[in-house]
């Protein structure tokens, strides 16, 4: 599966999760709930994954944690506030940077309409 067969999915599941709840909730809420959702349609998906980050001679065991990874190709950052800053791209960027994944989605589900919290961020895709 591709990583944007995978973001299909994804944003399927996050439509689907905001339009039954709306905006409002915890981001916990939303990760648990898309967790959830992303098993039962057959993804392989882990939560709060712990990644090492290397410098120079140093490595450290736990660097950052992506909310979700799905497939070993996808990392989803949720949010749910009243407006993402642009700092919050950037750190999805070094994320992708650092793992060598190459696509990731920052989902913000306090938004009106859904398709206004998902932004697309690439890495060598």
């Amino acid at each position: 599966m591709t990583e944007n067969e995978i973001a299909k999915i994804i944003v399927d599941a996050c439509y689907e999760i905001h339009v039954k709840l709306g905006p409002g909730l915890l981001e916990s809420v939303y990760e648990e709930i898309l967790y959830y959702e992303l098993i039962q349609r057959g993804l392989k998906v882990e939560r709060q994954k712990a990644f090492p980050v290397k410098w120079k001679d140093i490595k450290m065991d736990i660097g950052f944690r992506a909310d979700l990874v799905v497939e070993d190709k996808v990392i989803v950052e949720l949010k749910s506030v009243k407006d993402l800053s642009p700092v919050n791209s950037k750190q999805l960027l070094t994320y992708l940077k650092i793992t060598g994944c190459k696509l990731g989605l920052l989902v913000n589900f306090n938004v009106e309409f859904i398709r206004d919290g998902i932004k697309r961020i690439v890495n060598n895709l």
